[in-house]
């Protein structure tokens, strides 16, 4: 979709805040006091870590002409937010792609197709008026005895392996749609439904011409693929900035050979996110996209469990640029990694700080082949781990060649959801703090680099972060 603007916002978003009762204060004297109300004190995200708001200097202080690098600090500010303490990891991942299963399964029990069990979709309320078709978690999936159709439909989301006979889960299915309003462009002067809300030069006519929208949408057509669309069309109202997205969420586990020519990588591709003993490591084989499906489904998810509508939530989203590497530095304008210094380990001791790749070759110096199991090296000075090395993340951000010269010094961000006819460079996004396979140079804070919003790598992952509502009490950045 062809808009630059920060939009990762779902209906319901991420963990908070406020019901205020709307009343009037009397007041001695007739003198204005404001209006009164209630507010939640947020808790604790699980697993998250409160990065206090701060400012520093973004981007690398020194030119290195050996590594091409140009001298491009900046300063910015950043308001306060929460990040996961560790990366995203299988166990976590796995837990959204069984949610998807089990979605599935349950539209499947309440298709007459498999038996119609009505109990599995609410279709009505209380009192027998028809409302918006919603599947009912609380009834459980009879995954022991299940009768003919029920059996059907369990069975229905799973193959059996041709060359091993293995009963597996099908990938192809495990399709998560869900829904994006972007509070930006519907917030932008040039899109109001009201033309005199346009242009407030009264020197100027009342805007004529109608604003043209960009608008994502996607189906699975009756081949089972799934279709995306931009339709550009004339500005009708809100519903034009509400955006459908279907994204596959099984992770591409042959990255782990297509990354890597004439090695024997199969183990990985087999066992790494499927078996148990990699559940604390780091899922990889995630797209951008896929990354930001999991976000929304796991503010949905949080939405759910608190059984309170009407209560504003924010949202899980993927970090901004800025906001990865003034938590990666900890706010600290003269640090290069996520520690003091410019060496990845120790010089008393040889202690390695990070999982990469220390020599030509050599990638076991560090104790690690591959990944490492999220928090096994100590965390930088806000409590973060694994902010250098381990694996690449994602952020936001999208990555264009000025990308530091078109943000803003306040909350910096930029952009471009890419359409799908757009060229391929226009869908780079950027990843930061450099991973298992990296040289030294490479896991640095300050530093950037992209891949392709669509590519599924073996060594890219992703963290979440929900902004912080209200005032910010947590860390303090080092000067």
């Amino acid at each position: 979709m062809k808009k630059s603007a920060s939009y990762i916002v779902t209906l319901f978003t991420g963990l908070l805040l406020a019901s205020c009762a709307a009343g009037s204060h009397s007041s001695a004297g007739g003198e204005v006091t404001g209006v009164g109300g209630s507010a939640w004190a947020e808790p604790t995200p699980y697993g998250m870590v409160l990065v206090s708001r701060g400012s520093m200097k973004i981007g690398p202080a020194e030119a290195d002409s050996a590594w091409n690098l140009r001298a491009d600090p900046r300063g910015m500010s950043v308001d306060a937010f929460w990040m996961d303490e560790t990366e995203i990891t299988n166990s976590k991942y796995k837990q959204f792609v069984f949610w998807v299963r089990d979605s599935i399964i349950r539209e499947r029990l309440a298709d007459p197709a498999y038996g119609g069990n009505e109990a599995f979709k609410i279709e009505e309320d209380r009192d027998g008026n028809p409302i918006k078709p919603y599947l009912n978690w609380n009834k459980p999936i009879p995954w022991r005895n299940p009768n003919e159709d029920e059996a059907r439909a369990i069975e229905s989301v799973y193959r059996t392996n041709p060359i091993t006979g293995a009963r597996e889960l099908d990938p192809t299915q495990m399709n998560y749609r869900y829904e994006v309003y972007n509070h930006t462009e519907a917030a932008r002067r040039r899109n109001r439904l009201d033309p005199r809300q346009r242009e407030y030069n009264t020197d100027r006519p009342v805007p004529t011409s109608i604003p043209v929208i960009s608008k994502d949408t996607a189906y699975i057509n009756d081949e089972g693929d799934i279709i995306r669309e931009t339709i550009t069309r004339g500005l009708t109202g809100d519903y034009d900035f509400l955006n459908t997205y279907i994204v596959n969420v099984y992770p591409d586990t042959t990255a782990w050979i297509n990354d890597f020519e004439n090695a024997y990588n199969e183990p990985y591709v087999r066992l790494y996110f499927s078996h148990g003993g990699y559940n604390e490591y780091p899922v990889v084989g995630v797209s951008w996209e896929q990354a930001n499906a999991f976000a929304n489904w796991r503010t949905d998810f949080l939405r759910r469990s608190l059984g309170r509508e009407g209560v504003y939530i924010e949202p899980y989203r993927l970090p901004t640029e800025a906001e990865w590497e003034f938590a990666a530095r900890a706010g600290n304008d003269n640090n290069k990694y996520p520690w003091d210094g410019d060496l990845p380990l120790t010089e008393q001791k040889g202690c390695f700080y990070a999982n990469f790749k220390p020599q030509d070759g050599n990638y076991v110096q560090d104790g690690q082949l591959i990944t490492a199991r999220v928090g096994t090296y100590s965390p930088n000075d806000f409590g973060l781990y694994d902010m250098a090395g381990n694996v690449s993340e994602w952020t936001s951000t999208a990555y264009t060649e000025s990308v530091s010269k078109q943000t803003a010094d306040i909350n910096p961000e930029y952009r471009y959801d890419a359409a799908i006819e757009d060229p391929y460079k226009m869908k780079r996004k950027i990843v930061r703090g450099g991973s298992w396979k990296d040289v030294a140079h490479n896991i640095r804070s300050d530093i950037r680099m992209w891949e392709y919003q669509n590519e599924q790598r073996s060594y890219i992952g992703f963290r979440c972060v929900r902004s912080q509502i209200g005032f910010a009490r947590g860390n303090k950045a080092k000067k």
